[in-house]
């Protein structure tokens, strides 16, 4: 039915006096729009509202409101801007009618009305005086339209993740997956556990090391970490912008800050001494696995998660785990041949099935769906109960199209070219940043999302994600540097249907950006601004 409706909207268009599309500067680009030329809608003059749909959507409305340069004074019904709820509409679905005397806003869900309010900032972005007449219907291609930051390598802070999650609110991105642990730094606090943050939120040297570069000792610690109040205040702004956060523990490997601070539950060598990694890459001091209280304590960590993230997904890493320290571990050999297996990758499945199992003896309530990176296909996943979701990033479409056939349900997040850290350009004066390669907008916006899965396959796919390491970017400004204009090109992939993206079209609209990004004192890439 939707492919039907999608047909029908663009037959529509071609009835409608139409602009190019390219002259009104909307990202992502909505699934139809007409506009009327000549035509506007004055601000600049009293207004009067109202709105349907009770607290929440009247919430979404004030933001309106509040971009409007006189106030707005409410009533019952009508009004020169109307809020209308149309049942009709998808979960996150909207459709905005603008003539001369009025603006008609209609969604089902306070979400698509929060979308639709983000679509007029855009507008009004290129004109605070008015708006053009424009008829305009909008609904996203995926469910799923994520961004992930690594703060475990380097930590940016509540307010850096407020600037972001704002971003990602204007392009109607809807999943923050938060990478908060990791070989360089673990960053959530855990009652049970203090010293995770106490010894595991630090190291000496702000530098990670790569090349030639050493990591330079520093007069005190570089770090920082979330209390648990912080994880609530975030949680709850993300909430109020549509977005649910994932959180991301990453286990067994890439725990080196958590073994630092508890050896004698989590190391496979607990009399070794061990430090805060303070290089990129991967170290093969990971968890042990076989041991029952390590894990006891990953049981007494995802208690604590659950009520601080209420989103029905928590991410447990899963990727880069060298297996060179159990093969070597009496008690993973022993373990092994307990499950029957010589795949030692199969130790972290095990590990992984007593996690799932514990979750399932949860209230439903507190029950949650278990996402792992795509090394976690190198194992015997039937292991695993099959409502697992896989993140494919190493070589992604390939992985992706595994995990479907599988029959478990999958995300993409292509290392090439969704890893938006990456350079962007080959000028000589650009920042260097994890990897090689060089990841153009161009190229970014290019990727085509399930290019050609079978359609008895396309349920099993929920969506795209750009994801953001951070190894070398040790602060806001270079964060923001990389992901902009980037996370934009993603976010229409997630969005828009694939038949009307066009990358000489999303130049053109995201270039009349840049009054936003200078508004909000963002830093942004220039090149091809």
């Amino acid at each position: 039915m939707k492919r039907i409706r999608l047909v029908i909207a663009s037959m529509a268009l071609l009835l409608m006096p139409v602009l190019a599309k390219a002259t009104v500067p909307i990202v992502p680009l909505p699934v139809s729009v007409s506009v009327e030329e000549g035509k506007t809608f004055r601000i600049n003059r009293a207004l009067t509202a109202s709105v349907q749909g009770g607290d929440s959507v009247k919430r979404v409305a004030d933001t309106l409101f509040s971009m409007l340069p006189g106030k707005v004074k409410m009533k019952s019904k009508g009004g020169v801007i109307r809020f209308v709820t149309n049942a009709d509409l998808g979960p996150e679905a909207y459709s905005i009618d603008i003539t001369a005397k009025n603006i008609t806003i209609a969604a089902s869900r306070p979400a698509g009305f929060f979308y639709a309010v983000q679509t007029i900032s855009q507008l009004l972005a290129q004109n605070k005086e008015s708006l053009p007449v424009m008829k305009l219907t909008d609904e996203p291609r995926f469910g799923w339209r994520g961004f992930m930051l690594d703060e475990g390598r380097h930590f940016f802070g509540k307010d850096e993740v407020k600037r972001i999650l704002d971003v990602m609110a204007l392009y109607k991105m809807n999943r923050f997956h938060w990478h908060l642990t990791d070989d360089q730094g673990w960053r959530i606090e855990i009652k049970k556990y203090p010293r995770l943050t106490e010894v595991g939120a630090w190291r000496s040297s702000e530098v990670l090391g790569w090349d030639t570069i050493k990591p330079v000792p520093l007069d005190e610690p570089y770090g920082g970490f979330y209390t648990q109040d912080d994880i609530r205040e975030i949680v709850a702004y993300a909430k109020d912008r549509f977005i649910e956060v994932m959180p991301e523990i990453d286990v067994p490997g890439h725990t080196l800050a958590a073994v630092a601070s508890y050896p004698e539950i989590l190391a496979c060598e607990p009399k070794k001494k061990y430090e805060l990694w303070e290089y990129q890459g991967i170290t093969d001091d990971v968890m042990n696995v076989a041991n029952p209280e390590a894990v006891q304590m990953t049981k007494d960590i995802i208690d604590e998660l659950i009520p601080l993230f209420p989103f029905e997904y928590i991410h447990l890493g899963g990727d880069e785990c060298p297996t060179s320290k159990w093969k070597v571990n009496e008690q993973c050999i022993n373990r092994l041949k307990e499950i029957g297996s010589d795949n030692y990758r199969d130790l972290q499945l095990d590990y992984y099935r007593k996690l799932q199992d514990y979750i399932k003896t949860k209230p439903e309530s507190e029950q949650r769906k278990l996402v792992f990176w795509n090394e976690v296909l190198h194992g015997n996943t039937k292991m695993l109960d099959d409502d697992i979701t896989i993140m494919a990033w190493v070589g992604a479409d390939k992985a992706a199209l595994e995990a479907a056939n599988r029959g478990l349900e999958t995300i993409l997040t292509p290392q090439i070219p969704y890893y938006i850290n990456r350079k962007q350009s080959t000028d000589p004066g650009e920042p260097h940043t994890q990897g090689r390669g060089t990841e153009t907008v161009e190229v970014v916006y290019n990727y085509v999302p399930m290019k050609n899965v079978p359609d008895n396959l396309n349920s099993k796919y929920k969506g795209v994600q750009a994801n953001f390491w951070s190894e070398y970017v040790p602060d806001g400004k270079l964060l923001e540097y990389l992901i902009l204009p980037r996370l934009a090109a993603v976010a229409e992939a997630g969005w828009t249907p694939q038949d009307q993206r066009s990358y000489t079209d999303f130049v053109e609209r995201i270039r009349r950006h840049v009054p936003i990004y200078k508004s909000r004192n963002l830093n942004y890439a220039p090149h091809i601004f």
